[in-house]
């Protein structure tokens, strides 16, 4: 009875055959890998030398803030954070742009979005115009993430309607029943502009294959500038680029129901609240409500997990629940879920068309193509994080590649969103599944850029919202999950963090953390990461003292990239608004060249 297309779509993701053991694989014991040589011993051939502490790091001096820019980029700076804090300007800048464009006429009106917002935030408009900035921040001990940052210029109707086609199978369309997903996975129109109350991320929407082709071109043109443009770099990728939504929104309530059932029925066995990882479901008990509900019977369940060595200890945990998932079990009955509600069986997935089969094939191959060329290039590839209601899914396929492809270092970095209420948990199981497996674990951490959007959808759809309650309590998850992969490195080594943030507290706690825990930045395990145009004062004195730290470098033609860069100047009103310090320092700097004599 279960959906052909639930195994075909599950089929795809198969990978080699993985270890089921419970037992976490062989680990370096705690700061082994960067204990010093005893005093004494350290002069003795083979004897590893003690790292001498990094110097310290102060984001409070303009000179090394500033030192890259010429006195012209300081006073550009002044001039347009300055401009940014005024919210009514702000408000109807795109009005404003309009105009000019039509007063001065497109050349004088590019040359002047050069001379400020685009020269300000943007890098150039093609890979040969952003080499010089990319050297001199390299000369400065900082890296580039290129983000070809070119957005369709669509009207929210033309939005609104891709997005209605892209996420709504052929099956729906011709007979309905998308009304029977759960509400978060299914799509609304008035949610269909995905632009909107988003900070700082590109947003892609579905065309034809053949626009998604041109997207991983895009993609493979930004790994290969990397590659070339340092021996470190990282590029980033979004999965709504590279394939029809409509998988990923699937494949997510796949995921979500799957996961849902678990903890139902850790809540039949009195183990309610856990945290994901503490919570194990006792096999008897287990077996006993599968047949009850008319899942299997006691022999077939034995079967599953004795087939895929799972619950030798008596229990049962989230890891060793997801794999049952995995196309290799070929258990047909896990496509479908009972509702605890109505005691019926639901299937997880609808069926496929063979044109879907095609595109979700399509998107994975992509995917591939995309993770062999960081490979060859010797270049991190991020996974950029979407809205909830295609994350589980983007998060699974990562988890996938970094199987494949992390297996002596991380290659493929996952996004953790830490406002989410569930970041903490998602992060740890995946780290948990890379220690029992033996990769390399890759993540970034962020904040993240859908907060409006995600609690107004949740709201109005009539789901809990998935977000923190305030900023408080998601600069404590984020603090949470950086300490969790901060131990880690510390005993294992087989973890790295993106720190991708603008908050300077977080920075600060990060390296208080990194020296307690004796994770030298030469050991390139954690990095860091601000956007194009921001933070020079936390980026640049960083990098002077010999952490990892990167600029997202945004490129692309001016016109091109003006909508995206309308849209990020509306969203990043309030932190701009706040920017007080930046202004400040960039003010200090400017007047000490002033007085120096060295403002030329």
């Amino acid at each position: 009875m279960a959906s052909r297309a639930g195994s075909r779509a599950l089929h795809v993701l198969r990978c080699p055959r993985r270890l089921r053991s419970t037992a976490a694989a062989p680990q370096e014991q705690p700061g082994e890998a960067a204990r010093p040589a005893p005093a004494g011993l350290s002069g003795l051939r083979g004897a590893p030398r003690p790292l001498p502490p990094p110097p310290a790091v102060h984001f409070g001096d303009p000179r090394a803030a500033f030192s890259s820019k010429s006195s012209a980029e300081l006073l550009r700076g002044l001039v347009v954070l300055g401009l940014c804090a005024l919210e009514p300007l702000v408000e109807r800048n795109q009005q404003l742009m309009t105009l000019s464009r039509k007063l001065l006429g497109q050349q004088l009106f590019e040359t002047l979005m050069k001379m400020t917002f685009y020269g300000h935030f943007v890098a150039g408009e093609d890979q040969e115009a952003i080499k010089p900035l990319i050297q001199r921040n390299r000369a400065f001990g900082v890296g580039s993430v290129l983000d070809y940052s070119v957005e369709e210029d669509l009207t929210t109707e033309e939005a609104e309607r891709k997005e209605m086609d892209s996420c709504t199978s052929a099956a729906e369309k011709e007979m309905g029943g998308a009304d029977q997903r759960e509400k978060q996975f299914r799509v609304h129109r008035g949610f269909g502009d995905r632009r909107g109350g988003v900070i700082s991320a590109r947003t892609y929407f579905y065309a034809d294959e053949a626009k998604c082709d041109q997207h991983m071109d895009t993609f493979l043109r930004c790994i290969e500038a990397s590659g070339g443009s340092s021996q470190d770099g990282f590029s980033a990728i979004k999965l709504t680029a590279l394939g029809r939504p409509q998988f990923l929104l699937q494949f997510s309530e796949v995921l979500m129901k799957w996961r849902k059932f678990f903890h139902q029925m850790a809540a039949e066995q009195g183990k309610a609240g856990l945290a994901a990882l503490e919570t194990k479901l006792e096999v008897k008990k287990l077996q006993e409500t599968l047949a009850k509900l008319g899942i299997a019977t006691k022999a077939e369940s034995h079967h599953w997990f004795t087939g895929e060595n799972l619950g030798v200890s008596g229990t049962v945990d989230l890891l060793d629940w997801n794999s049952l998932i995995d196309s290799r079990t070929k258990l047909s009955k896990l496509l479908l879920v009972p509702n605890m509600k109505t005691g019926q069986l639901e299937p997880l997935l609808s069926r496929f068309t063979e044109e879907e089969d095609l595109q979700m094939k399509r998107m994975l191959q992509r995917m591939d193509v995309l993770a062999k060329r960081a490979l060859e290039m010797g270049v991190r590839l991020m996974v950029d994080a979407e809205q909830t209601y295609f994350q589980p899914a983007i998060s699974r396929l990562t988890l996938e590649m970094q199987r494949k492809f992390n297996t002596e270092k991380a290659i493929i970095f996952n996004t953790y969103q830490c406002y989410l209420k569930e970041a903490y948990d998602n992060m740890t199981v995946d780290l948990e599944l890379s220690r029992r497996e033996g990769w390399c674990f890759g993540a970034k951490l962020v904040r993240g850029a859908y907060m409006e959007q995600e609690r107004n959808r949740a709201a109005q759809v009539g789901y809990e919202d998935p977000i923190n309650p305030t900023y408080e309590k998601t600069s404590e998850m984020y603090h949470r999950c950086l300490d969790y992969v901060l131990e880690e490195i510390k005993h294992s080594r087989k973890a790295n963090v993106m720190v991708a943030s603008h908050n300077e507290d977080t920075v600060k706690f990060t390296l208080h953390r990194m020296a307690e825990l004796g994770i030298h930045p030469s050991e390139s395990s954690v990095y860091f990461g601000q956007l194009l145009g921001m933070c020079d004062q936390i980026t640049f004195p960083l990098g002077q003292a010999g952490y990892p730290v990167y600029k997202y470098v945004p490129y692309g033609p001016v016109n091109e990239v003006l909508p995206y860069l309308s849209r990020r100047a509306q969203e990043n009103k309030g932190f701009l608004k706040r920017a007080k310090q930046e202004r400040v320092l960039l003010w200090s700097e400017f007047k000490r060249r002033l007085i120096t004599g060295s403002l030329f």
